[in-house]
């Protein structure tokens, strides 16, 4: 039986949060005049979610919340040179190059031979390219998505456009909000593959969804044999 499966790519291709959170810190500490952490953290998540309709997902819009939040924090007392900085470290998010998970090209590969492989990617248009390009990873998959949110009506969008059948379609991804849960509202089937790390903007709770629809792995290298036991496949 052919399948399709599709791949998130940030935190379950590559990492990607890790990044986020290195940065945070350093811009954490360069606030520190400013703002307790917990007190600086917890206003950049809340200026993040307002700010995600205006700036959608992606470095760019981290950083022009971090600015923000830094401005707020501050009374306004924030200086240039403190803002530059937060500015360069925005940059060097963007420039970073991609580090792959352990056995991604590997399961990739070995998962093509007998499934067609999707990309289902969320972010910055720019930037998703520019990572998909580095991490050379894109000759794998027959279509690569890179969506603006990841929902319901997305993923109905793309299963008409390229005439999917729901009960063949799977999408393997870390994040249970994005990934998982829209995925299993339109009928389709999922993989769930836990980052060490998750955005609280990406929290959400999976319960005890039915084995038949829905896996959990540990790692990518895992993916196959989940597959296999939910469509019932022989290992010939």
């Amino acid at each position: 039986m052919s399948l399709t499966i599709a791949f998130d790519a940030d935190d379950t291709l590559w990492h990607n949060e890790t990044l986020f959170a290195v940065t945070s810190e350093q811009i954490s500490a360069l606030l520190a005049p400013y703002a307790e952490p917990e007190s600086l953290h917890r206003r950049l998540i809340e200026t993040e979610r307002r700010n995600l309709r205006l700036f959608g997902y992606g470095v760019k819009g981290f950083t022009l919340s971090m600015i923000e939040s830094a401005i707020e924090v501050s009374d306004g007392k924030v200086s240039a040179g403190e803002i530059q900085t937060i500015l360069e470290a925005g940059k060097r998010l963007l420039a970073h190059p991609i580090e792959l998970l352990p056995g991604v090209r590997a399961a990739l590969e070995d998962l093509g031979r007998h499934h067609n492989l999707m990309m289902i990617t969320k972010g910055d248009l720019f930037h998703q390219e520019s990572r998909i390009a580095m991490s050379g990873l894109g000759e794998l998959f027959s279509a690569v998505e890179i969506v603006s949110e990841k929902n319901q009506e997305t993923y109905r969008r793309i299963v008409r456009r390229y005439h999917l059948d729901l009960d063949r379609f799977v999408m393997v991804g870390n994040s249970v909000k994005s990934d998982i849960l829209p995925v299993l509202e339109i009928g389709a089937r999922a993989i769930h593959i836990p980052y060490e790390i998750t955005w609280e903007l990406e929290m959400a709770e999976l319960g005890q969804p039915d084995p038949g629809r829905c896996r959990l792995c540990a790692s990518i290298g895992e993916v196959d044999q989940a597959i296999r036991a939910m469509f019932q496949l022989s290992s010939t």
